[in-house]
């Protein structure tokens, strides 16, 4: 599906969130921060077009951007500079071709509800995060009951009419819709990062909650505090 929508997928994500999903991902890259040392590696999952990992880069990660479909790493090649360090790797979050402890940073942006074990995923990245790792997803989530009722007439009426008429592809758009609909909200998420095994979990709500960036971090034995489920 995602091979299918690869070449108007930042469009579509434009005209269905206002743009204002471009400020949500540079909120997450703030919070990512400078990397502590040079040649820090952030691998950024569900990377897609790459423009999570271009701003990475651009605050001085190393940055490698695993998705499973090449249509979209296809895509964020093509608008990718020519001297850019961005690697890119085919593979799926639920079992990522890297080996253990061999990053400083894992990010995902709207990725984690496309997953088909999340838990998994989460697994995963803890494996692959170094003592003391940092892991950032970035995902919708549940919005706060002033604002809800009105985001789900939104997504019920003006997504699916902007997604038959500029994409070619409807169906995958209400795919994604549904998707949301069923993600766990800001506590649920929460809860599964623990059981996964990340410590010193926090949330922060974007827009009313529609969407929450979640942080955690592998823990430092002795230093960091045990996760809890």
């Amino acid at each position: 599906m995602f091979d299918r929508i690869a070449r108007r997928y930042d469009l579509m994500n434009d005209l269905m969130s206002g743009g204002v999903h471009r400020w949500w991902k540079r909120r997450l890259v703030a919070l990512a921060g400078t990397p502590a040392h040079p040649g820090a590696k952030a691998l950024d999952l569900a990377g897609g077009t790459g423009d999570v990992a271009r701003l990475l880069e651009a605050r001085g990660w190393d940055v490698s951007v695993c998705d499973p479909s090449d249509g979209m790493m296809d895509v964020g090649r093509a608008r990718t500079r020519a001297t850019s360090r961005i690697t890119w790797v085919s593979g799926v979050a639920e079992e990522l071709p890297f080996p253990d402890a061999s990053v400083d940073l894992v990010t995902i942006s709207f990725g984690l509800r496309n997953t088909t074990d999340r838990e998994a995923a989460l697994r995963e990245a803890v494996r692959v995060l170094r003592p003391g790792g940092r892991f950032l997803c970035l995902e919708f989530s549940t919005p706060h009951p002033l604002v809800r009722g009105l985001y789900d007439l939104y997504s019920a009426t003006v997504i699916p009419e902007l997604a038959r008429l500029f994409s070619r592809d409807p169906e995958a758009y209400r795919y994604l819709t549904r998707s949301i609909r069923v993600f766990p909200d800001q506590e649920g998420l929460r809860l599964m990062m623990l059981k996964a095994g990340f410590a010193e979990v926090q949330v922060r709500n974007l827009f009313f909650g529609i969407a929450a960036l979640h942080s955690g971090l592998r823990p430092v034995p002795g230093l960091t505090k045990d996760p809890v489920s």
